[in-house]
């Protein structure tokens, strides 16, 4: 006999969980600022865990539609860590192998997680950081073409259009169009670019900030210091209004903070997100303006657990 199972909740795919993330609003953060308001994409709730679930599932339906990801190949990328969990997550659910190459000073959280995806991880020199990562991307690209199909997160046009498809207009839609301020880290900088660019078409009168690492030497987890880093051929340098810094010593305090003052434990990359966002927001407090100032929190906190920093006073 056939069930009859229309009105049934079946429940979704992995992918189709991928972006619609919701704002969470930092209430204590901005508390005394008058006027300012300080909204967060909680993008931990994507599958993998992080932001880069929807560059890495943009790359992946590309590489198919051009017939380059087929059963012969393994996927391959470089990264600093979670595009390299976005897309092990994916090859599990989908059933591609997946090789990366990643600095091996990430958090052992992050190579668990890896291991349990089952991907396989080529560990590069951590002093080369996430550019290490990349030339040896490179190299087995080349040595071994047929096998490979590179997906190169730094220089896939997927990369940034995910968000200029998707980020962006999540952010509009939930803001009703308010949003004055667009705040974001500079990494492959897909996320700054793409929803930067739609943001920015939508009302040309929002203000895209970035911001990276105040220094080459820095704690910010899947962030580029451009001035001496391998720079991605996506980036566009001419599209943010400003440009910020960040010390790394700012992002743990705040990462500390929000968890004992919002209740959200979230990334270093995220925290640092806060910071920066935080310096415009008393601006613009100071300055007698209503300022709606939207930022990006890439992951959570569970992937930085083992860092030190947590145990300070």
């Amino acid at each position: 006999m056939r069930t009859e199972c229309a009105e049934v909740d079946l429940g979704l795919s992995v992918t189709a969980r991928i972006g619609k993330t919701p704002l969470v609003r930092l209430d204590k953060a901005v508390r005394g600022l008058e006027g300012a308001v300080l909204l967060a994409k909680a993008e931990w709730l994507n599958p993998s865990g992080s932001v880069k679930d929807r560059a890495a599932w943009a790359m992946v339906r590309k590489a198919r539609a051009q017939g380059r990801l087929g059963p012969e190949k393994t996927l391959l990328d470089a990264s600093s860590g979670n595009t390299g969990i976005a897309l092990a997550m994916l090859g599990a659910a989908q059933g591609f192998p997946v090789r990366l190459a990643m600095p091996s000073n990430v958090s052992p959280e992050r190579k668990r997680i890896l291991k349990a995806y089952g991907a396989q991880v080529d560990w590069t020199d951590p002093g080369q950081g996430s550019d290490g990562a990349i030339r040896r991307a490179l190299e087995l690209a080349g040595n071994d073409p047929e096998r490979f199909c590179y997906v190169d997160q730094y220089s896939n046009d997927a990369n940034w259009k995910a968000h200029y498809e998707g980020t962006g207009p999540e952010i509009w839609r939930q803001t009703e169009g308010r949003v004055t301020h667009f705040v974001a880290g500079l990494g492959t900088s897909g996320t700054f670019v793409g929803t930067s660019r739609r943001l920015k078409e939508l009302n040309p009168a929002v203000q895209c900030i970035s911001f990276q690492p105040d220094s080459p030497f820095h704690g910010l987890e899947g962030l580029k210091h451009m001035a001496t880093s391998i720079v991605p051929a996506i980036y566009d340098p001419h599209l943010a209004d400003r440009q910020l810094t960040v010390e790394t010593e700012a992002a743990y305090a705040m990462a500390k903070q929000l968890a004992r003052e919002e209740g959200l434990l979230v990334g270093i990359s995220s925290a640092a997100a806060v910071v920066a966002s935080m310096e415009i927001a008393r601006e613009e407090s100071a300055s007698g303006r209503v300022a709606v100032i939207v930022t990006v929190l890439p992951d959570s906190a569970d992937r930085y657990l083992s860092e030190r920093f947590w145990e300070e006073h």
